[in-house]
């Protein structure tokens, strides 16, 4: 296996392959929506690319895929999220989820019994700081209620004051 030493003069390259390298992770170890383009020579693996990368005191953290495998298994009951491919059933049926309520559902399920604030969500989902109205993610929750229907709308806990976490049934 060649391990690259140095970056290679752009102008030099032929063959290009494009990497979307991740700036850092968040705290809960997800990987946030902004990243850095990565110009490579063909062939070039991630792998070396960070240790190359990291070498050269140009990545902090580590690659890893972004890619969560889905709750419970396909067909099965409760609720399903399936990031590979941006779906998500109740009692395999499916929902009819827009980009920002799958982000929110595929987030919290990601990492149940966790409380995230309400700016922390807008923050990690909607992608901008402080600065807007935290009650826009309260209509989303609500919206997402709706769309989980009675049986599963409590698995989305509202915490007093605090925020919104995701709870399994249990078992």
């Amino acid at each position: 296996m060649r391990h690259l030493t140095a970056l290679p003069d752009l102008s030099e390259l032929s063959d290009v392959t494009v990497t979307l390298a991740p700036e850092s992770q968040t705290a809960d170890g997800s990987v946030p929506l902004v990243g850095y383009l990565v110009l490579a020579p063909a062939g070039t693996q991630p792998a070396q690319l960070t240790e190359l990368l990291a070498a050269q005191g140009a990545l902090t953290t580590p690659l890893r895929p972004a890619a969560v495998a889905p709750e419970e298994p396909p067909g099965s009951r409760g609720i399903v999220v399936d990031t590979e491919e941006r779906t998500a059933t109740v009692d395999g049926v499916p929902l009819r989820l827009t980009y920002l309520e799958f982000e929110l559902l595929a987030h919290l399920v990601r990492h149940p019994h966790r409380v995230y604030t309400r700016e922390s969500l807008v923050a990690t989902i909607w992608g901008y700081g402080p600065v807007g109205d935290q009650r826009t993610v309260d209509v989303h929750v609500a919206r997402l209620r709706r769309k989980l229907g009675p049986a599963y709308r409590e698995r989305i806990v509202t915490v007093r004051r605090v925020g919104y976490k995701y709870v399994p049934p249990a078992g």
